[in-house]
């Protein structure tokens, strides 16, 4: 009867070990591997500090823009190629969601976040940015034009041919731009996104494929431009300062802070990761001060957590939009390939 006790006590811890899942029994790895986009950047230093705190390295596998990092996650997601993602925004997140792609987990200071900015237990807030129209002030003073006062402006005949957008089926800003225009003109209004649209086509709006291209070939504020209205972020005008020889005491560029669409970027766990303990402690970590407070002048977009401190070139040069556009990220899901083939139709009209 002892050795049949033994064996049954035994049988249950292992049934027990077994339900605790890969995470609890998990070997510390050397490394994990953080999936990102190629925008991803941080000062030398930061990334070691969490090899420091924890004895794990962080491996950086950059992935090309939000879509196709996703795309990437979604379709390894048997057999994930990293254990965290960092960069998913609102306008893909529920794409990945339904992907199942991440596991739920709850940071350690979740707390100190902007309380409008998480969304779903499986993906952590960790920075926002606003896509704006960005001006240049001199050139539009020798256009002898006033700064637009929002969206509809942009229509009018004294704008013709000044304003450059991206294209959003190839640029996360030009994406985010359309779904502003969607927020500010629905698809039930008299005055639809629809006929802002073609009426941007019919005052030459110029479209390009990026914001590269967008904001230092096409944009007279970013280098060899000559249009003075560029869709880009409410963070160019510090960027602009920041990377000046000499920087100059006022920006030389300004945001329309009305028609702006709030971008959050994400991070989550992937499921399937072997190193799940560790993955979390990444997002707790992305979730410090230290982390926070070096992303601005690295990747010009603000903290999600309430208490980090700004830059100066931030504090004087840049202004937060009170009233963003937003979508829900489910809304965005269900519409954003629709309306991207609209707006390709209208486009070439």
């Amino acid at each position: 009867m002892k050795v049949a006790r033994i064996a049954l006590i035994a049988l249950a811890c292992a049934v027990l070990l077994s339900a605790c899942g890969a995470g609890d029994t998990a070997e510390k790895p050397d490394a994990i591997v953080l999936l990102t986009h190629d925008s991803f950047a941080v000062s030398d230093g930061i990334l070691e500090q969490f090899e420091v705190e924890t004895g794990v390295a962080v491996q950086v596998l950059r992935a090309g823009d939000a879509g196709t990092m996703v795309g990437q996650a979604i379709l390894t997601k048997d057999s994930p190629v990293a254990d965290v993602m960092y960069g998913i925004d609102n306008t893909f997140l529920s794409r990945a969601l339904s992907g199942g792609i991440f596991l739920p987990y709850r940071a350690a200071d979740a707390d100190r976040l902007h309380a409008d900015l998480a969304v779903d237990e499986r993906v952590t807030p960790i920075d926002f940015g606003d896509v704006c129209l960005n001006y240049d002030k001199a050139a539009l003073a020798a256009a002898n034009l006033p700064v637009p006062a929002g969206l509809l402006d942009l229509t009018d005949e004294a704008y013709r041919a000044q304003l450059v957008v991206e294209n959003p089926a190839t640029s996360s800003p030009g994406l985010a731009f359309l779904l502003a225009t969607i927020a500010a003109f629905p698809e039930d209004a008299e005055y639809s996104w629809r006929q802002f649209w073609a009426d941007l086509r019919d005052n030459d709006v110029l479209v390009v494929r990026d914001w590269n291209t967008a904001y230092y070939s096409e944009f007279a504020g970013g280098g060899s431009g000559t249009r003075p209205l560029v869709v880009s972020y409410a963070s160019s005008p510090p960027a602009g300062v920041i990377f000046s020889d000499p920087p100059p005491d006022v920006a030389p560029t300004g945001v329309v802070l009305a028609g702006c669409f709030r971008q959050i970027e994400y991070a989550g766990v992937l499921a399937g990761t072997r190193a799940e303990p560790w993955a979390q402690d990444l997002i707790d970590f992305m979730l410090t001060t230290t982390f926070q407070e070096d992303m601005p002048l690295n990747m010009f977009v603000f903290p999600a957590i309430r208490d980090a401190a700004l830059p100066p070139e931030f504090l004087e040069h840049t202004q937060i939009p009170e009233a963003p556009a937003s979508l829900a990220p489910d809304v965005i899901d269900n519409g954003r390939e629709q309306w991207i083939e609209e707006w390709t139709e209208i486009m070439r009209s």
